[in-house]
């Protein structure tokens, strides 16, 4: 199940033209494709964009009642080679997934795509993943849209502009037989507002008419001599054709021109975030009311040369706001201005940082240079930010001295499955004796190279943790390597670059695949190997029968990971055997968050219902407790906590259980594992107890007492000596 359904949302893709519709920005990216006539939609789900998979799932019955194929792509590469359907059939067809990662993967089908060229729109929906809330390498989308020749779109964040760019999309990519990429960067795809809807359309031509008339066009075939007219095609038609439907539908949008005798270029995802540090410097309002000219790039590529060289003509100079490295924009734009003969200054890089993101505070930064170079008369605010710190009569200088913020590494969630596999996994190592190369892997699990596992030396994509060892394999070493992939990443790319990989080169490898049962890091979307129903996906296909499919001989599952010291045992039984090749374990447990979501609705009912619930809570007896902390070590539960030692004769603070405990057991387990100590327990809260609940309760309470008594005699006489 995925963490958010979207059922009650969808509704609103009903209505037609005239509706004013408030709705997020992933549902009116959605109500703009059935506006435009899509004929078609796949995807792979993933951070920023993963909702918009899950937002099309939910409005199946509406996509149907169009004739609009759905499918959730088994990878990137499987969506981008999707659009192949528009290569020769005028189908309209998109596909989403986050980016750059996404653009990897893709990028044969894309590259394929592009230089064919295609009939009918093509789509590529991209989450924009940059900057410091990313969870990705940072690189841009920028430099595959120039490598390929594809056309790159970054409207305006604002739900309106977004809809009109995804409609100008298709009509870009149908002009200039093109495919085209849209990115949305993170606060596009989830901020509200309102736009005015059109009815949806269904295709004119839908997929089984085209099944049915298929049809073949040799030169949008890649293979030479075609792939070698395909380049001059880019160059000679498609690219003009883009330039002027660009131009002629207004797509980029010039703001205050003439206002004053400097300029600011900016790409059109960065618009809000430049408005704010105009704002800021008293050059703007909250609605724009700009003070200085702006030339919006709702399309960054290709770049239009006649509209940059208009925008500058008049200019003393001009800033170019491009987030992130390189600065291929500016570069681009260098190049318009000097072979133009147009001697305007072009300040980018050089007054605003060169990498990282943009944030309002280094965009009023360098914006505030720029201004106060060329136009210093018309600031007239003086943020915080651009105050001097150290002047003890600014009313921006520190009263205190500052203090470092402890770093938080992202970890993995209270009650996770995937935590007892690594305490497992560091007790075996402490048990042989010996450290291994551990291979990671794109995943939640990726988690365990920080505190307090401290696992995982690599990570080299999404279902490569088997290939990213595949090098350290030798038959004189005296241990092995170990890999860890998730089901995710099994099944998206693993099966065949990991297992087949080690199975075909006879790697000696421990390979760890965390099976569970959703892909729980993109949002808890089913995968192959699911064991829930779904109407309309095929589940339930186990991963050690498809491990055992390719030749995989040693191949083990463990149904319950919060058995650590089972789990322990297999391990060290994986990394000492003689058997020579892969050892696969697959580790399964359901992930915590999806079965809070799925449990906690049902525990709900049964107690407004008066019906009987145990909920399981664990706890540590502080007069136990030892104060070694070895329990927190192994484990990283953020449940799992110090206190005061209640001892006054002690001082170690003692470990403690808080009230986020999910009853997952790690902690005693990994006690009862690890020979740590006795002190944790287990309590069952009772709620809506029984006659018979009651009963026993009180049979133990007259239990204890009996065997307390005496201790508590002693405790009395010597309290009164």
């Amino acid at each position: 199940m995925a963490e958010r359904s979207f059922a009650d949302e969808v509704q609103q893709l009903r209505h037609g033209a005239g509706t004013t519709l408030h709705v997020e920005g992933i549902l009116a990216v959605t109500k703009a494709l059935l506006q435009s006539g899509v004929a078609y939609v796949g995807g792979y789900q993933g951070a920023p964009i993963s909702h918009l998979m899950d937002v099309l799932g939910d409005a199946r019955e509406i996509l149907q009642e169009l004739d609009v194929y759905f499918e959730n792509s088994a990878s990137e590469a499987t969506a981008a080679a999707m659009l192949a359907a528009s290569v020769h059939y005028p189908l309209r067809g998109a596909i989403t997934f986050k980016s750059t990662v996404g653009l990897n993967v893709a990028s044969d089908g894309l590259a394929n795509l592009a230089s064919g060229g295609v009939t009918g729109g093509a789509l590529v929906i991209l989450g924009e993943d940059y900057g410091e809330g990313s969870s990705i390498m940072q690189e841009r989308s920028h430099a595959f849209a120039m490598k390929s020749q594809m056309w790159l779109l970054d409207p305006r964040p604002g739900i309106t502009a977004i809809v009109d760019a995804v409609e100008a999309g298709f009509e870009l990519s149908e002009a200039s037989n093109t495919p085209v990429m849209l990115q949305l960067r993170l606060r596009s795809c989830h901020l509200t507002g309102a736009f005015t809807a059109k009815d949806n359309v269904r295709p004119a031509m839908t997929i089984k008419d085209a099944i049915e008339n298929p049809k073949r066009d040799l030169s949008r075939i890649v293979l030479p001599p075609a792939s070698f007219l395909h380049e001059q095609e880019k160059i000679n038609a498609r690219r003009p054709a883009a330039v002027e439907f660009i131009r002629e539908h207004g797509m980029n949008e010039v703001f205050a021109d003439g206002a004053a005798d400097v300029g600011i270029i900016v790409q059109g995802g960065l618009y809000n975030t430049l408005n704010r540090a105009l704002e800021l410097l008293g050059c703007s309002d909250a609605f724009g009311n700009t003070k200085i000219p702006l030339y919006v790039m709702n399309v960054t590529y290709p770049v239009v040369d006649s509209e940059v060289l208009d925008f500058c003509e008049d200019k003393r100079a001009v800033l170019m706001v491009e987030e992130g490295q390189p600065d291929y924009i500016e570069q681009n734009l260098h190049t318009i201005l000097r072979r133009a003969g147009a001697q305007t200054p072009l300040h980018g890089k050089d007054m605003l940082p060169a990498g990282g993101e943009y944030t309002a505070a280094a965009v009023t930064r360098g914006l505030s240079a720029f201004l106060g170079r060329y136009l210093p008369d018309i600031v007239e605010g003086a943020p915080a930010l651009l105050l001097p710190e150290d002047d003890p009569g600014s009313p921006f200088a520190p009263r205190v001295e500052p203090k470092a913020v402890h770093a938080r590494p992202p970890g993995l969630c209270t009650g996770c499955p995937e935590r007892p596999i690594f305490s497992a996994l560091k007790l075996a190592e402490r048990e042989i004796g010996k450290q291994h190369h551990i291979s990671a892997d794109i995943g939640c699990h990726l988690f365990s190279i920080n505190e307090p596992f401290n696992l995982g030396a690599t990570t080299m994509g999404y279902g490569l943790g088997s290939a990213g060892a595949a090098a350290l394999n030798s038959a004189d070493a005296d241990r092995r390597t170990i890999a860890v992939m998730g089901d995710g990443g099994f099944w998206h790319n693993g099966l065949t670059s990991g297992v087949g990989n080690a199975v075909f080169n006879e790697t000696d490898q421990l390979l760890l695949i965390v099976d569970n049962e959703y892909s729980a890091a993109t949002g808890g979307q089913d995968v192959l190997s699911s064991t829930a129903d779904n109407p309309i996906r095929s589940t339930k296909h186990p991963i050690e029968k498809a491990v055992r499919g390719v030749g995989a001989k040693w191949v083990k599952t463990v149904t319950n990971t919060y058995k650590v010291g089972e789990l322990r045992d297999l391990f060290v039984n994986a990394l000492t055997s003689e058997e020579r090749g892969p050892k696969v374990i697959v580790a399964q447990s359901e992930c915590q968050l999806n079965r809070q979501r799925r449990v906690r609705p049902e525990t709900s009912k049964k107690i407004k219902e008066g019906r009987r619930v145990v909920r399981q809570r664990y706890g540590v007896d502080a007069d136990t407790c030892t104060g070694d902390h070895a329990c927190i070590r192994v484990s990283g539960c953020p449940s799992l906590t110090i206190k005061p030692n209640p001892d006054p004769m002690r001082t170690d603070p003692v470990a403690t259980v808080i009230d986020s405990c999910v009853g997952c057991g790690v902690c005693g387990a990994n006690a009862h594992a690890a020979s740590l100590c006795p002190s944790f327990y287990r309590t069952d809260v009772v709620i809506n107890e029984t006659w018979r609940d009651r009963a026993l309760a009180k049979v133990r309470n007259a239990w204890i007492q009996m065997l307390t008594a005496p201790v508590e005699r002693r405790a009395a006489k010597f309290e009164v000596a």
